[in-house]
Formats: C-alpha cells, structure tokens, sequence
C-alpha cells in the first residue's frame, strides 16, 4: 500500500512538472510569436514610411525640373500655390516659393521686422521691443537698439542661459532663441522670414499678405495682388500691378518648398526645404540643398 501511495505520487510529480513545462513553452512561443508579429509591423511600418518619404523627395526633384524649365506652360511659378499629381499609388502636393518673397532675419530694417510682425496679429509695443531684439541678436556690438532691444544682461535677467547670438542668423529656427519670440508667435512668423536671400526689402511678385503689408503697400494694391494672383494659370507670371519689383516669372533661383505625399492608408511624409538651382549641386543634381527637414516646418 505504501509503495503504491508513493508511486502515485511520483506520478503527481511527474504531472506536474509536465504541465510546467508545457506552460513554460506555451509562453515562450507566446513571446516569440508576439516578438515576431511586433518585429513584422515595424518592419511594415519602416518600409512604407521610406516609401512615402521617396515619394515626397519625387516631389522636390520634380519641382526642380519644373522651374528650370523653359516651356513656359509647363514651367511652376513660385507663388506658394499647390501642384497636385499622383506617383506610384501616392498623392503628391507640391508648393514652392520664391524666397525672395521672404524677409530676411540678418538685414531687413527694423521698421519693416516691426510690420511683418504686426501684420501677423502683434500688438505694435511688443513688435517693436522684438525688431529691436531681433537685430541686437544679430549685430556684433553690445548696445541696445533704439526700439529697445535685447543684450546680454537681458538674456542673463530672464534666467536664459544664453545670449545674444551676436552674428548672423544661420537658420530660421534660430529666431526662436531671440527673448520674447514664443512659440506661437514663431509659427506665424515662420512661413514669412528667409536667411538666404540678403535682400533688404523682399518683391512684392511672389510675397505673401503679411509681408505686402509689412512693406507698406497701400491696401487697395495689396488686395489687387492678392486677388488676381489666384487668376494665372500654371505656366503664366503672378500679376505685378504698377511694375513694383518685377521678376521673371521663374523667380530667383532660391526657392523654399513643400512635398506632402499622401496615401489611401493614412501613410504619409512631407519634406520642408529650401534650394538654390544653377549652382552646381553634387553628383549632377538639379539644386544645392540649403536646408532639408522630413516632417513638418522648424
């Protein structure tokens, strides 16, 4: 009776041990399975946001083609208005402006920093304060602006750990170190300001509403430009009413662009930049690349 006792119970065991392990295995090839289904979405996921991120550089090169061409109706004009065109099962939305349309961080006048920022919903104390702040940081002296800048001493008493940059503007998103620049305010200065064009007042051909009214057009010409510029086709210049600043219609040759490419499954990219064409780009492009951001703008 004992003997039987215990080999029931060595059977027990033995059940028990069997039964963790065929726990223990189950919930390995639980794990393995989910490591490998987790490791196929990622996989899935990567390829189809390199697929869509080609699709919006397809965008950028094609727009390159497309201001250098010498068609007149198949050459873009660089006012900010959308191209559309489909490319391997994604929807592509091209806009590119001329950068000279822009105000230029490192010389444009106080007077007219003061107007682009007012134009975009700034009261006029804080617009002045921030021109003179804007140019403090980029001149290489220590003294104060007239419109009330910002130095040093200034940066240090608002607890940055920073100072005035003292040099030229190197990139737009620098303009959010200035003191007092928020970032509200940055994104609706952003689209309206350029540091690669060196050109103290921008044309008036290819700029946007904030910058006619920074440059102090009167409003009945402002609103002519606005309204037939929507008229042209592709192809044709923007209207440049009393001859002010006039441009070919190509533009500059310094543009800023966005390639949005969009799918039926939600997959999307887009490609901020902006490029200089006819100045030699490496291995045979059509543009030098100045600035170049995958996702939305700085």
């Amino acid at each position: 009776m004992r003997a039987q006792t215990s080999s029931n119970g060595e059977r027990g065991a033995a059940l028990l041990l069997v039964l963790w392990l065929l726990a223990l295995m189950t919930g390995i090839v639980a794990v393995f399975a989910l490591s490998a289904r987790t490791e196929a979405l990622q996989g899935r996921y990567l390829s189809r946001s390199a697929a869509a991120r080609l699709a919006a550089e397809a965008g950028v090169e094609l727009a390159a083609l497309h201001l250098q061409g010498t068609d007149p109706a198949q050459r873009w004009v660089p006012d900010g208005r959308p191209n559309t065109f489909q490319f391997e099962g994604y929807q592509i939305e091209v806009a590119v402006l001329d950068e000279s349309a822009k105000v230029d961080l490192n010389v444009a006048t106080p007077d007219l920093l003061i107007g682009l920022m007012t134009a975009v919903g700034a009261d006029y104390d804080r617009a002045r304060q921030l021109a003179g702040a804007i140019a403090d940081f980029r001149d290489p002296d220590d003294l104060l602006t007239p419109e009330g800048g910002a130095e040093d001493p200034q940066y240090a008493s608002a607890g940055l750990p920073y100072g005035a940059k003292d040099r030229p503007f190197e990139s737009v998103s620098e303009l959010r170190r200035v003191i007092g620049v928020d970032s509200s305010l940055y994104e609706l200065l952003q689209p309206h300001v350029t540091v690669f064009t060196g050109l103290a007042r921008p044309s008036p051909t290819f700029a946007s509403l904030p910058v006619l009214q920074a440059l102090g057009l009167p409003a009945d010409q402002v609103a002519l430009i606005v309204a037939q510029r929507a008229l042209p086709q592709q192809g044709q210049p923007p209207p440049d009413p009393g001859q002010i600043g006039s441009l070919a219609a190509q533009g500059t040759g310094t543009y800023s662009i966005s390639s949005l490419a969009t799918r039926s499954d939600g997959t999307r990219a887009q490609i901020q930049a902006a490029f200089r064409i006819g100045s030699g780009g490496a291995f045979g492009q059509l543009y030098l690349p100045l600035s170049w951001r995958v996702g939305e703008s700085d």
